[in-house]
């Protein structure tokens, strides 16, 4: 598919790895509606970013929410072509700690929002790509990229929900992408590492140090530009489909 005045959706396009994403593809020329629970700074952002950006104020896990920033997408912009699903969080917690054992509802919050918050998305996503007319010889109407990460295939001690959530993303990548492929909408996830983010800006340089300790080459930390070369690579190459690709330079997640 090729991106120029196509319409897309990011969840968590105001910050990370989704703001990195949009502003790429307002490069490339598409339109871009960032999906983004912080009011002011996704605000702040689409004011930065021009007419062809705006802001969706969407709580991912809530349905109707989320059928309002689609709304507003088609409102604005007239269709929608892409999804990418950046929205998430991450908390860290053995599962019998010396406070006992990991409590169920802060398990339950990281599985919405990283599992079913990405579902939600992308089902209602799909459901107004199917009315797209093809862009494509092949009858492509649309297209979703997922973020899960390397947590979910080899999570350390402590990311019992992280990983099991990001696992679920992973999981159901290839189902969805067979249920939607006779509507002409392709799936595809990607599992970043650990990548130089407003969070990671937070970590101390001892940490940091230590993590890009696990890269193989280059020996360092990833950069949200990188993940979102990808992520346009996966809309902009459509014999891709179904597949979930690692981005982490080699790394290998030791038990902590």
């Amino acid at each position: 598919m090729d991106v120029k005045d196509k319409v897309a959706i990011i969840t968590g396009g105001a910050s990370g790895l989704g703001r990195a994403t949009t502003n790429l593809l307002l490069e490339k020329g598409a339109k871009v509606v960032m999906f983004d629970i912080n009011e002011e700074l996704a605000n702040k952002v689409a004011d930065e970013l021009g007419d062809n950006c705006i802001a969706a104020i969407v709580n991912v896990t809530d349905e109707a929410s989320v059928e309002a920033g689609i709304a507003l997408a088609k409102e604005t912009f007239g269709a929608i072509h892409i999804c990418v699903n950046c929205a998430g969080t991450g908390m860290a917690m053995r599962t019998v700690g010396r406070n006992g054992p990991f409590p169920l509802d802060a398990f339950k919050f990281v599985v919405d929002l990283n599992l079913i918050g990405t579902f939600n998305v992308l089902r209602l996503a799909a459901n107004e790509m199917q009315n797209n007319e093809p862009v494509t010889e092949d009858g492509e109407r649309g297209v979703i990229v997922n973020t899960a990460s390397v947590a979910g295939l080899d999570g350390q001690i402590g990311q019992a929900a992280y990983s099991a959530s990001k696992a679920g993303v992973i999981g159901m990548t290839l189902p969805i992408a067979r249920d939607l492929g006779k509507l002409g909408i392709r799936v595809n996830t990607i599992c970043p590492g650990v990548f130089n983010t407003e969070m990671m800006a937070k970590a101390t340089d001892e940490m940091r140090d230590g993590l890009s300790a696990h890269a193989q080459f280059p020996g360092r930390l990833g950069n949200p530009p990188e993940f979102a070369a990808l992520a346009v690579h996966l809309m902009e190459n459509s014999y891709i489909n179904g597949e979930t690709l690692r981005i982490d330079a080699s790394m290998r997640m030791p038990p902590k």
